[in-house]
C-alpha cells in the first residue's frame, strides 16, 4: 500500500470516526459528501450543507477539491457551481493539513470571515460591503431555503426530485483520474 493511499485512508477514517455524517461515493474513500453544518454565531449558524469532497491521486501534497452541494450566499463561494475560494485549499496547503482541519478550522473560519476583497460571488461581496445588514439577511433567506434540515434529508435519501434545483451544479471525478487509482 502506498502511503498516498494510506494517508487517504487514515484521513477518511478520522473523519468517519468523527461527528461528521460522512457518506462515501460507491465505497470510495477518494469521493465523498461530508454534512457540515454552519458556524455558531453567524449569520450561517442555522445551515446544514453537503460538502463534496474529492482527494486528488497526489493527496495529501495535492489539496482536495471542496464544494458546497446545496446553495449558500457567500462572497468566497460561487453560488451556482458551489466552488470555495479558500487561500488554504487553493494555494497553500500543506500535507500537515488533514481533513478534519478543512471542517472544524477552515470551513468554519471562512464562514465567520468572508473576504469580500476576493470574490466568487460578486454580489455576495458587494452587498456585504455596501450594505452589511441586507447581506445578513439574504445569508440567512438562503440558509432557510436551500440548508435546512428538510432539504437535506430530502437530498441524502434520493427520493425528492425537487431538492436537484435546491443543489449546485458540481462535477465529479474524471475518467483520467479514476484509471489511476
Amino acid at each position: 500500500m502506498t502511503s498516498t493511499k494510506r494517508r487517504i485512508e487514515t484521513d477518511v477514517m478520522k473523519l468517519l470516526m468523527s461527528d461528521y455524517k460522512v457518506s462515501l461515493v460507491n465505497g470510495n474513500m477518494r469521493e465523498f459528501y461530508v454534512r457540515f453544518y454552519g458556524p455558531k454565531e453567524t449569520p450561517f449558524a442555522d445551515g446544514v450543507w453537503k460538502i463534496h469532497v474529492e482527494l486528488p491521486a497526489e493527496y495529501p501534497y495535492k489539496s482536495p477539491s471542496i464544494g458546497f452541494m446545496n446553495k449558500i450566499f457567500h462572497p468566497n463561494i460561487d453560488e451556482l457551481s458551489g466552488s470555495v475560494c479558500l487561500d488554504v485549499i487553493n494555494q497553500t496547503w500543506s500535507p500537515m493539513f488533514d481533513m478534519i482541519n478543512i471542517f472544524e478550522v477552515f470551513l468554519p473560519q471562512l464562514l465567520r470571515y468572508p473576504n469580500p476583497n476576493d470574490p466568487l460571488n460578486g454580489e455576495a461581496a458587494a452587498l456585504m460591503m455596501r450594505h452589511p445588514k441586507e447581506y445578513e439577511t439574504k445569508v440567512k433567506e438562503y440558509v432557510k431555503r436551500f440548508a435546512n434540515q428538510d432539504v437535506m434529508e430530502s437530498t441524502t435519501d434520493g427520493s425528492d426530485e425537487e431538492a436537484d434545483e435546491e443543489m449546485s451544479d458540481i462535477g465529479s471525478i474524471s475518467e483520467d483520474e479514476e484509471q489511476e487509482s
